[in-house]
This record gives C-alpha cells, sequence and structure tokens, in this order.
C-alpha cells in the first residue's frame, strides 16, 4: 500500500507522537508498505529528506516548539494525488490533519485517525484553560472523526474517552511499540559512566523519571514524596531527565524541600542515548496523569528497569504483574508505594518480561496497524458515502479531484 501519513509534528520536533510516527512508518516499510509524511517545516530539519513532504509552518502561540502550517496545503495535495496514495493516516486533528481529511475526500480514499493526546489535560495552556472547555474538545473531536474509517487509540483511557464524546467510528486500542532491540543491555562502562558524570554512588538505589518537564506530567508529586522516601530510604537519588516549561518551578521546590543532595537534572538528552539511562536506574518513576499510554514506561520494561507509576487502565494492565513493576492510585500514595515496593525487592520472572516484550515491540505494532488498515479498506468499501463538511471548520474547499 501507498500510505500518507498527515502529522503537525515530527522529527527533529522531540515527542512521543513523534516518535510513534517514526516508528510506525520503519515498520510498515519493513512489511513492504511505501509510507510519505506531510508535516510542518523545521529550522532544523534536513533540507531533502526522503518521501516527507515539508509545509510552510510557523511556532504555534502556546507551544513554541510546536509548528502550525500557513501554506503549501494545495502543492502538497498534489504530491499526495501523484503518489495515488490508497489510504490517509491523520496524527492530528488540527492543521495537517484537516489536510489529511480533504485530501482523502478529493481522492476517494479511506482515511484513519490516531487520537494521540487527551486534550482535556493541556486546555490550561490555552489562556489558562478560560477559552477552551471539554465541552468544546467533545464537540471538535466528535466533528473531526466524523466519516473517519477507524480511529486507532493508544489506550482503553481514549477509547472511553472517545465513547463518552459520543464518537461511534470503528476503534481498535494499538499501543505505540518500541525498538526492544535498542535496550539490549549496555557495557557496564557506560552505565558507571553515567553514575560517575551525575556524582551517584554504586550503592545508592537510583530513581529515573524520563519526559517533558511540564505540569502536567506532575513530577512535583514526586518531589513532594521524596522527603519521605529518603527518610526510609537515605541512599536515594532522583535523576530528572528532560526539559520544559515547568522546570524552574521545580528546581525551586527541590530548593524549598532541602532536596539538593538527592534530586539532579539532566536536562534534555537525545532518544538514541536514553536507553543507558533507564540501565543505570534501579526503579523508574512517574506520576503523570496526562499519558494516554506513555512510551517511556515500555522503555523502561524493555531495560528491564521496574516501574512505579501512578496507574490507569493501560499501565494497570500493563503492569499487572510486580516482577515488571507496580501502580498506586493516589497522588498521596506515591512515596509508600515506592517505599513498600523497594523493600519488597521482587525478583524479574523471565518468561512473563519476555511475552510482554513481544507485545511491546516496534515489530507487534507494525503488523497490528497493517491489519487495522485491512479492516478500514472493507468499512470504506462497505460504507462509502459523499463526504459532507459538517460545519465551516472542516469545509476547506481547496481541490477538486
Amino acid at each position: 500500500m501507498k500510505i500518507g501519513f498527515f502529522t503537525d509534528t515530527y522529527f527533529p520536533q522531540v515527542s512521543g507522537v513523534s516518535t510513534s510516527i517514526k516508528t510506525l512508518k520503519q515498520e510498515l516499510e519493513k512489511l513492504g508498505h511505501d509510507v510519505y509524511i506531510f508535516t510542518t517545516t523545521d529550522p532544523d530539519a534536513k533540507e531533502v529528506e526522503p518521501r516527507i513532504i515539508r509545509m510552510p509552518s510557523i511556532p504555534f502561540i502556546s507551544f513554541k516548539d510546536r509548528r502550525v502550517v500557513i501554506r503549501g496545503m494545495l502543492y502538497a495535495y498534489h504530491v499526495a494525488k501523484e503518489i495515488d496514495l490508497d489510504i490517509v493516516h491523520t496524527h492530528t486533528e488540527f492543521g495537517v490533519g484537516i489536510l489529511g481529511k480533504q485530501t482523502a475526500k478529493a481522492l476517494d480514499i479511506p482515511v484513519v485517525h490516531t487520537y494521540h493526546t487527551m486534550y482535556e489535560d493541556y486546555l490550561h495552556y490555552i489562556a489558562k484553560g478560560k477559552v477552551l472547555k471539554p465541552v468544546h474538545v467533545k464537540q471538535l473531536s466528535k466533528l473531526y472523526t466524523n466519516h473517519m474509517s477507524g480511529i486507532i487509540c493508544p489506550s482503553q483511557r481514549v477509547v472511553n474517552k472517545l465513547k463518552e464524546y459520543g464518537i461511534e467510528r470503528p476503534m481498535s486500542v494499538i499501543p505505540t511499540g518500541i525498538d526492544v532491540s535498542q535496550f539490549k543491555p549496555a557495557e557496564e562502562k557506560l552505565i558507571e559512566s553515567i553514575r560517575e558524570t551525575y556524582k551517584i554512588d554504586n550503592d545508592a538505589c537510583l530513581l529515573l523519571s524520563v519526559s517533558r518537564i511540564s505540569y502536567e506530567k506532575n513530577i512535583q508529586t514526586l518531589l513532594k514524596g521524596m522527603p519521605k522516601v529518603v527518610k526510609e530510604i537515605p541512599n536515594v537519588k532522583l535523576l530528572i531527565v528532560g526539559d520544559g516549561p515547568f522546570k524552574t518551578k521545580l528546581e525551586k521546590q527541590v530548593d524549598e524541600l532541602g532536596l539538593l543532595e538527592q534530586v539532579i537534572f539532566t536536562g534534555e538528552i537525545p532518544n538514541k542515548d536514553i536507553a543507558p539511562f533507564y540501565q543505570a536506574a534501579d526503579y523508574f518513576v512517574s506520576a503523570s496523569d496526562s499519558e494516554t499510554q506513555g512510551l517511556t514506561y515500555t522503555e523502561a520494561m524493555a531495560a528491564k528497569t521496574k516501574v512505579v507509576a501512578k496507574g490507569n487502565d493501560y499501565l494497570d494492565n500493563l503492569f499487572d504483574d510486580e516482577s515488571l513493576g507496580v501502580t498506586y492510585a493516589e497522588n498521596e500514595d506515591f512515596s509508600q508505594t515506592l517505599i513498600d515496593y523497594i523493600k519488597k525487592d521482587v525478583s524479574t520472572k523471565q518468561s512473563i518480561l519476555e511475552n510482554k516484550l513481544y507485545d511491546i515491540s516496534s515489530e507487534a505494532f507494525g503488523k497490528r496497524v497493517e491489519e487495522f488498515y485491512q479492516k478500514a479498506l472493507v468499512y470504506f468499501e462497505e460504507n462509502h458515502q459523499e463526504y459532507e463538511d459538517d460545519s465551516n471548520l472542516y469545509s476547506l474547499k481547496l481541490f477538486k479531484k
């Protein structure tokens, strides 16, 4: 098949969405498909990239590291028409995603969508939540997904939310897979060098957090619980990997809690260099409320690092055996859950881990999406009808067949 990905976010912009898209592209190409990415320009991007079509864009007001297309959509459509796409797969509900819907309509081919982001978790970024409300997210999501031949949901949480919105399109839970081979054991010298770089003793219990440092990642809850953890496990350290708009406030919180000796900020680490950090850690910790799935959890699992995380439907199922990790329900449960789990010192069960590693692998991810495309093609043929614009928001009359 010739598949067109339409996304506002792609490398060199670093995010879970861009990582998911790149992983899926690679796996589908291994299966013999041709994948083309229609996305935004980026000042750090290479000038020419095979099968990547970039449209002029500017930074988005509330997310300076994210971009919005300003022109070039008609050109992108003509490229898509010349390629003769078989299916469109959108990865955003805005700009380039709208273009993807209109392209599918004009070419008379099915369009599927991955609902990557739980927007209700991010409304505070836009006019501090005073303009857009959850009801607006519901309306826009329902409007955008109308006429889709299928929706990929990274977790059951997303399915439940879309059904709550009243969306009735075919849905399938397909978590993003990871390249498990990237997390094979690193050389001991490399792991030791990480501890040496950040002045962490070999006998210290090292906790690791990896994420964009923003409010919704809830790192503040980890810090709030650390004094209790330090009291019970004096040789504990917390390594916070990442960067973002909330970093300054977290650094202030660390100072106020008297945790300057226990908490270390590394700044952003390139994804290609992250595996040894997981392996240098004893436990991966998270209190995030905003994950639809969270690649960092599966990366930790692939690195054989046990996880202590705030639970949801996806994570409770992922860590359904305590040899892999444990979840907790409320923010205030973090410190005691971590302390109890560390003291229990649970051994890894190799057979359980191996089964999980295939489930979370990029190989399994690619095959599941390929199967989903086949179902979407059948659904499109069985339910074929002319697209009708539902509102002016999605009525871009840019092109004709």
